[in-house]
């Protein structure tokens, strides 16, 4: 079978079995999660002093973000005491991915500054400590509100303890972070799984599976595993799907999803019938190695939205990718930091639930609903202005989807 030449050279090479059930291997999972959670709290509190460093501003932030050493400067006089005192401090972990730029940020800073507060923002470029840095400048700044999409959830920790212990209220952005004062704010992962896992069993029923999950060092990749073992669990058990490889790709890279699934393939002398990837950019990898997957032969499923994956489920190569409006998820999250200006407890924030982390910590999270995409309901992201039908029917065949013509 082609492969694309997406991978960079001299990758490792041998991709190893896992032969654990997957509610035991999860299980195993959560509680290396939670050891790691609580000794990382307890460093967490005894070294959050000794953070620092420069901060990387987003792209929108660049230009606009005053110097960390600065005060942020004053939001318009026409607005309230209370909106001009709400300055809230964002560290994105990468604006590599699509969604960060292009949806999470621009819905983000809508949200704070059509609220009358002040957004800065900063981008940690995929390193836990360029995020450490990021996060001890936008705390120098006096931020009020300190937004967190972890790089790295366990590396942040002494950051956010330190926020956490200078009073500033914290959102944890769509990563888990474990401390029970963080906010968490995202789709409902399992929920995410489960529907690309349904999708993906119904085009495939019967078959060799690879799942390719996320970097081992967050917790989302758990979460969508669980929602993938409620669906495939029964079609494993009854012997209808054998699962042949289970893979966690550090950083969610896509170049390093299609050496992987280059692996499984050789390894499984290309016999694969679907994929379950846990986003869109690794599916984009997965589809790579397979060539661009002419003709659907292997059912892959993703989530995300990207505009490359749904162009992908117009033209029938990719089964499902599974919409989290990070737009939505954005201004949501910027209206709960401006709540939090106004009262810091987090409890109080309008549809936080009360819950507990992945490390056991009691806490508040506040869930969105995902949707799937599929080529039955790609009207619906036309509707929303996700992408330009141009870029959704680019290439698909006259005739073969009717949203396209």
């Amino acid at each position: 079978m082609p492969r694309e030449d997406l991978a960079p050279p001299g990758v490792a090479r041998g991709v190893a079995r896992q032969d654990r059930p997957p509610e035991r291997k999860l299980e195993e999972e959560l509680v290396q999660i939670r050891k790691l959670a609580a000794i990382t709290s307890i460093a967490a509190i005894a070294f959050a002093a000794c953070t620092g460093g420069g901060a990387t501003p987003s792209p929108s932030a660049a230009s606009a973000a005053p110097p960390a050493s600065q005060p942020a400067a004053s939001a318009p006089a026409s607005a309230s005491a209370a909106a001009t005192a709400c300055h809230v401090g964002v560290s994105w972990p990468t604006f590599q991915e699509e969604r960060y730029g292009l949806r999470d940020e621009p819905g983000l800073k809508g949200a704070v500054e059509k609220g009358g507060g002040t957004y800065t923002g900063n981008d940690a470029k995929l390193s836990p400590e360029t995020q450490a840095a990021n996060v001890e400048a936008l705390i120098n700044a006096g931020v009020n509100v300190l937004v967190v999409d972890a790089q790295d959830p366990q590396a942040i920790l002494p950051s956010v303890q330190k926020a956490v212990d200078a009073g500033i209220p914290v959102i944890a952005y769509d990563r888990e972070i474990e401390n029970s004062k963080a906010l968490f704010m995202t789709h409902d992962s399992v929920e995410v799984g489960r529907m690309i896992a349904d999708a993906v069993t119904k085009a495939a029923p019967t078959g060799n599976y690879a799942i390719i999950k996320g970097d081992k060092t967050q917790t989302n990749p758990l979460f969508l595993s669980k929602g993938f073992d409620e669906v495939t669990k029964p079609l494993v058990d009854s012997g209808a799907i054998k699962i042949v490889a289970e893979e966690n790709i550090d950083g969610w890279k896509p170049e390093t999803a299609q050496t992987t699934m280059e692996q499984i393939l050789t390894a499984n002398n290309d016999n694969i019938q679907a994929v379950l990837s846990q986003n869109d950019g690794m599916a984009t990898g997965v589809t790579a190695a397979l060539g661009g997957n002419p003709g659907g032969k292997v059912k892959i499923g993703g989530q995300d939205a990207d505009k490359a994956a749904l162009n992908r489920v117009a033209l029938g190569t990719q089964v499902v990718s599974v919409w989290k409006d990070a737009t939505e998820l954005g201004q949501k999250a910027g209206e709960a930091a401006l709540e939090l200006c106004k009262n810091p407890d987090i409890s109080k924030v309008t549809g936080a639930v009360a819950s507990k982390t992945t490390g056991g910590l009691d806490s508040f999270s506040l869930l969105l609903k995902p949707v799937p995409i599929s080529k039955d309901n790609l009207q619906t992201i036309l509707d929303a202005k996700w992408l330009t039908k141009d870029e959704l029917c680019k290439d698909v065949p006259a005739g073969t989807v009717s949203v396209c013509g």
